[in-house]
């Protein structure tokens, strides 16, 4: 069984995570895909529930075997992917999948899923709130969060390849149209 999937993708600290975990809570039929990654997990993160981490030898390996739908080198040696695995194990429990994904394989798993995948580019309502978000939530280093907002504008470029845009300016609004577009595509 194959079901659908409903991708949020947007640069970092745009909010998608926010809006994925407020999905999931509407008790939809939705499952979360958990992405794999060979970068080390922050505090508080754990393998299997977060991500599915792993050494960027074990991520080229599985490459080369075949076992991702997708997968993207986002910074040197940090790889992030989905299993095909993943995939199949959601489907099997009669669920659709949600994913909270860079714009690289947002667009990806857009390509793959096609008809059957609803792709949303979550845009932060300016470049200067999207900076401040991100030394705000505290996990990374300057340098990071330094190379992240460079990441973002060029990733700014591909909003008009997904199906929706969803500017996160005020969350509650950003959150019921979340939730509209969601349930139009399901046709729930």
């Amino acid at each position: 069984m194959k079901g659908k999937a409903i991708i949020f993708s947007a640069p970092s600290g745009a909010g998608k995570t926010t809006i994925v975990k407020y999905i999931l809570g509407l008790g939809l039929g939705l499952e979360f895909s958990i992405s794999a990654c060979s970068r080390p997990p922050r505090p508080g993160e754990i393998n299997g529930r977060d991500y599915y981490f792993m050494s960027a030898e074990e991520f080229r390996r599985r490459i080369r075997q075949n076992q991702f739908v997708e997968w993207e080198e986002v910074y040197p040696d940090h790889y992030y992917g989905t299993l095909r695995s993943e995939l199949e194990h959601i489907w099997k429990r009669g669920r659709h999948v949600i994913f909270d994904v860079d714009v690289a394989g947002g667009l990806n798993l857009k390509k793959a899923f096609g008809k059957d995948a609803l792709a949303v580019f979550v845009r932060p309502p300016s470049m200067e709130i999207l900076k401040k978000r991100l030394f705000e939530r505290s996990t990374d280093k300057e340098e990071i969060i330094q190379t992240r907002i460079a990441k973002a504008v060029s990733e700014m470029k591909y909003a008009n390849r997904f199906d929706e845009i969803l500017v996160n300016d005020k969350l509650e609004d950003t959150l019921a149209r979340a939730e509209k577009i969601t349930r139009d595509f399901l046709q729930i």
